[in-house]
């Protein structure tokens, strides 16, 4: 099969956030169909959906206001994540409701009534959130909490006077409490004195009891209900896998959720009444976003897999029968080039077990060029979904694999916390033993191993090519880490607290900052380097790219740097993908020389 270009792979486009409309005869969702997320309706039997939205940045997300018709979205500038809030009226216009341009808006729900809304904010200061809410209609807003912290509101107490709020001490750890919004009492409800997460929270019909996902205790996320009467706390279900994308029907009787067995998702109902587990099939892929219709007989999803781009299904939840929605994302062009990966796992040098996705194009010959790309976070796991460059690199004849190195979430909390602050080396070192398996058991062509990431992912790469600069043939570091001394102490300050729990602080660890950082040891880099960076980037500053840029190009080292103005941390615009990735693509055929077959 001949090679094409990688425009049609970055045309395929991606559905997501399904939203049913009140009646339950029509479900909102967000797609990029027009080169940029925007909100579309799909209404059953009108065939394809209708556009919603017609605005020049993105759209992140869109929900109906309890008891009305009135769509909220959130929508932020050249993606730099200051997301404002607005009503989306049918005919597109947008009612402004926050208009603070310079600081956050995380949305936090409506009322029972659909009167008020809640959000948190860094409007007081820029390093912490407090809580607001505000009138749907007269645009009133209150602040009800303010503490120096990162507060966010959860979900509305079914009395309509209280908030379920959230403190979040780190990535890994966090509290709830309700907080009463007309007499300012906060009750906390999670007490725990070790690490622990509690998140996707649900109140039972009569408000007096929380369905929530949670590890504390242990290492996996399972299944957990606190009685907000006593505060206890019981397990409902638990398993060697985390529990993934809790929600709850209208009717407050049954409960969606995933169940996430490396990386592979399975879907879970839980009928509250007869106290059973039931089950659906899908391919291989990640099932994310659940919703349950408004007569609780169907449940919405978002079905993302390598061979499967992210598009909304259906579960009839009467036959356990699943029917695709939405078609965005079909290409009769890349449809029949995608490929699935096989799931690996290599020993490391300890001995410990790391999973991999190792994906081989369809003609596949001896001596593999291989990409590794490894993901951001670090608190994070790649999964087996469609990514348009990595399938564009398989059909141009590259091997792709994808390591879950320690550090990565989905594996339990012990693996998570192996590469933390002056572990973290630790996990670079797993690349470097991924390398010796590909060419052992992996068929790879030792002379052609390009190591690729983005954000903390973008450190891995400059680390690996520092300090183990002999296993790569070319290196692409998109949005990453240079130096955790600069990142630290440039990024945003709200983050830089939550980020310190992970990587460590300038105080305490910036001796051994200094000994790791790739800008520190540019001189070890041999191969040829690409980097990539928005301009507007709030989580990893630009200054990042450019001093590691700086360093190559003042001893002539070949280094090429792709900077957008009008991005963040994540490439939205379509035509910016297109320079981004065309410009990826030409850099490893550059300096890897895979298969030069015809590219149609």
């Amino acid at each position: 099969m001949e090679a094409i270009g990688i425009k049609p792979y970055l045309h395929v486009r991606t559905a997501k956030n399904p939203v049913y409309h009140p009646s339950g005869d029509s479900i909102s969702f967000l797609t990029d169909y027009t080169g940029i997320p925007q909100v579309w309706d799909y209404k059953k039997g009108e065939g394809w959906p209708s556009q919603v939205s017609f605005t020049d940045e993105r759209i992140i997300f869109v929900e109906y206001i309890n008891g009305t018709e009135k769509r909220i979205i959130g929508m932020d500038e050249g993606t730099n994540e200051r997301q404002q809030l607005y009503l989306l009226h049918d005919d597109g216009e947008l009612t402004p409701l926050t208009d603070s341009p310079d600081h956050i808006h995380q949305y936090g729900g409506s009322s029972p009534n659909g009167e008020w809304i809640a959000w948190s904010s860094n409007r007081r200061n820029p390093a912490y959130f407090d809580i607001y809410i505000q009138n749907i209609d007269t645009f009133e807003t209150r602040q009800v909490f303010s503490e120096d912290g990162t507060y966010s509101p959860v979900k509305w107490h079914p009395n309509g006077v209280s908030l379920l709020i959230q403190r979040t001490n780190s990535n890994l750890d966090n509290d709830l409490g309700l907080l009463d919004i007309q007499t300012g009492d906060l009750v906390w409800i999670t007490p725990h004195k070790d690490e622990a997460k509690f998140f996707s929270p649900h109140f039972s019909k009569d408000g007096k009891r929380l369905y929530l996902l949670s590890n504390m205790g242990q290492e996996f996320t399972g299944l957990a209900m606190i009685d907000l009467i006593t505060k206890k706390f019981s397990w409902v279900d638990q398993r060697d896998w985390d529990l993934e994308e809790l929600c709850m029907s209208p009717d407050k009787g049954s409960l969606a959720y995933t169940v996430n067995e490396g990386g592979i998702s399975k879907g879970i109902i839980h009928d509250l009444i007869d106290g059973n587990f039931y089950t659906w099939k899908t391919p291989m892929g990640v099932i994310s976003e659940l919703a349950f219709s408004p007569d609780g007989k169907r449940l919405a999803y978002v079905f993302n897999g390598s061979i499967y781009p992210s598009d909304i299904w259906e579960l009839h939840l009467e036959t356990f029968v699943t029917t695709r929605v939405t078609y965005v994302s079909k290409s009769t062009e890349v449809d029949c080039r995608l490929i699935e990966p096989e799931l690996i796992h290599y020993s490391s040098f300890d001995d410990l077990e790391i999973p991999a996705f190792y994906y081989k194009p369809k003609n596949k010959g001896c001596h593999l060029p291989v990409v590794v790309f490894v993901h951001g976070g670090p608190e994070s796991q790649i999964r087996p979904v469609y990514n348009p460059f990595l399938q564009y690199f398989l059909n141009r004849g590259y091997a792709v694999c994808t390591p879950n190195v320690r550090g990565s979430t989905g594996y339990g909390k012990t693996y998570t916390h192996l590469d933390d602050v002056r572990r973290r080396m630790d996990s670079v070192k797993d690349l470097a033993y991924l390398v010796e398996w590909l060419k052992k058991e992996g068929d790879a062509d030792p002379n052609q191993i390009a190591v690729m990431g983005r954000s903390y992912g973008g450190f891995m790469v400059l680390a690996a090519i520092t300090h183990y600069p002999d296993l790569w043939s070319a290196a692409i570091d998109i949005v990453g880490i240079s130096s955790f001394r600069t990142f630290l102490e440039n990024t945003s300050p709200w983050r830089r607290k939550l980020r310190e729990a992970e990587y460590g602080s300038i105080e305490k660890d910036g001796d051994f900052f200094d000994e790791i950082d790739p800008l520190h040891r540019t001189d070890a880099i041999t191969c040829p380097l690409m980097v990539l960076h928005g301009a507007n980037d709030p989580r990893v500053p630009i200054e990042e790219a450019e001093q590691i840029v700086g360093e190559l190009q003042s001893r002539n080292h070949p280094v090429d740097y792709i900077r957008f103005e009008d991005e963040g941390h994540f490439f939205v615009k379509l035509k910016n993908n297109i320079t981004a990735y065309t410009g990826v693509a030409d850099f490893l055929d550059k300096y890897m020389g895979a298969k030069k077959e015809k590219v149609l």
